[in-house]
């Protein structure tokens, strides 16, 4: 790695790129979040990866709880988060960044497969990385996706951007307006705790590879760019 270069992984929920109920691409939306990503970037001192979930075009739990084959809703699923990496990757280039879109699934006709010397050579190039088609097998989320990349790229941090929640919490929020916020916690404590932080796979996966994951609220504007020094603001996850 670069000298003093931070790896940084910045997760991204597909309903981010949504319109109001978090349904389909917004344009306006993407190109919103590409100009925090830039900002991000422009900070220097890091080398900066995404990963793109596909919420706001296809839900596979959903599909599944309707009857629908599991593997094939997943592989939907995947499907979907690419074109969330394309739209993001357009507006991102459309503010002069370099970027790439690395696939699980192949399509060399979009997009690079992912290969990790490629993706290890292309962030010391200082490219902004967008990871699509999640692991590129069913049965998985994008959240083990970003615990994967980051342990496979010696990534220090991932960045868990949430719509509209602004950190870990003891039960929901949104439901319960006396739930405890955490403002730290040990990858330990966030499972035996079974906080709904990610998915079980991608919390084990980090705590195995000390990687710290810092959960905020990416809806108020700077937040991106700020979450990467400053942890006051949303829970920080972590074995130190």
């Amino acid at each position: 790695m670069s000298a003093n270069k931070k790896r940084i992984i910045l997760k991204l929920s597909g309903e981010a790129l949504g319109f109001e109920k978090g349904q389909g691409i917004n344009p306006s939306k993407v190109k919103e979040i590409a100009a925090e990503i830039k900002e991000l970037y422009d900070l220097g001192g890091i080398q900066l990866s995404v990963v793109v979930g596909a919420g706001n075009i296809w839900r596979g739990r959903d599909a599944v709880d309707c009857g629908m084959e599991r593997s094939s809703a997943d592989y939907m699923g995947m499907l979907a988060t690419i074109l969330n990496a394309l739209a993001l990757q357009s507006a991102l280039e459309g503010l002069g960044c370099d970027t790439r879109v690395m696939t699980s699934i192949s399509i060399p006709a979009v997009a690079e497969p992912y290969i990790r010397r490629k993706a290890l050579s292309d962030l010391e190039k200082d490219r902004i990385l967008i990871f699509g088609g999640g692991n590129g097998i069913p049965f998985f989320s994008t959240d083990t996706t970003a615990a994967l990349r980051s342990a496979e790229l010696g990534a220090d941090l991932i960045l868990m951007a949430k719509n509209g929640v602004d950190g870990v919490y003891d039960s929901d929020p949104r439901v319960n307006k006396d739930a405890k916020k955490f403002t730290k916690l040990t990858h330990e404590e966030v499972l035996d705790k079974h906080l709904h932080v990610m998915d079980l796979t991608a919390a084990t996966l980090c705590s195995e590879n000390d990687i710290d994951i810092f959960v905020f609220d990416m809806n108020k504007k700077g937040n991106i760019a700020r979450a990467v020094k400053d942890h006051s603001f949303g829970t920080i996850i972590t074995n130190k």
